[in-house]
């Protein structure tokens, strides 16, 4: 009995001492309440006009202005497969009936769908197997002709390629798929 009496003792201080540390945590923040905006304001104003340093810390970090010229942001990706179609199509990568733009749908960066492309085309994959091993998305193409398992978790290329043919040497075929899908984008000026 005098044990549990004892541990309610220490609980109470334990909360008391911890409520009394917040509230004074929130009192050292600043005025909270009416008249706080124009507390606010009035030391807002005396301090923007000594510092133009912003207090946000996400404004912090600076952007990166090349990202819009990349070929994978919006706009120009767009383009860039277009352009990319007949390019897959004429070099027997991409099948007459397809284009780069719905195989390379899943794809976060577009170099990494022309590398599959091509790894799938040098070695006799089939590229909706790759794709989904290497994006972890399943799309609506037939996967049960498909070596190993195909889950929701993306894989590298080079693993990818050794589930499919555990012959092949992946980790060249990988190399040289990514340096063919370099090339393309290079051709295209992206």
């Amino acid at each position: 009995m005098k044990r549990s009496v004892l541990v309610v003792a220490v609980l109470i201080l334990s909360v008391s001492l911890f409520l009394t540390v917040g509230t004074e945590r929130t009192r050292a923040q600043g005025p909270a309440g009416a008249g706080a905006s124009t507390a606010s304001k009035g030391s807002s104003s005396s301090s923007s006009s000594h510092s133009s340093h912003s207090l946000n810390p996400i404004k912090w970090v600076k952007k990166d202005k090349g990202s819009k010229n990349s070929p994978d942001s919006n706009g120009t990706r767009s383009d860039i497969e277009k352009k990319l179609t007949p390019k897959l199509q004429a070099q027997g990568i991409l099948p007459g009936k397809s284009n780069a733009t719905d195989a390379c749908a899943p794809f976060v960066a577009l170099n990494d769908c022309l590398a599959a492309l091509h790894a799938s085309h040098n070695l006799g994959l089939e590229f909706n197997c790759l794709r989904a091993k290497v994006t972890g998305v399943q799309t609506n193409a037939d996967l049960s002709g498909c070596k190993g398992s195909v889950g929701d978790k993306a894989q590298s290329l080079n693993k990818a390629i050794h589930e499919q043919n555990p012959s092949a040497d992946a980790k060249g075929a990988t190399k040289n798929a990514e340096q063919q899908a370099k090339d393309d984008l290079k051709d295209l000026g992206a």
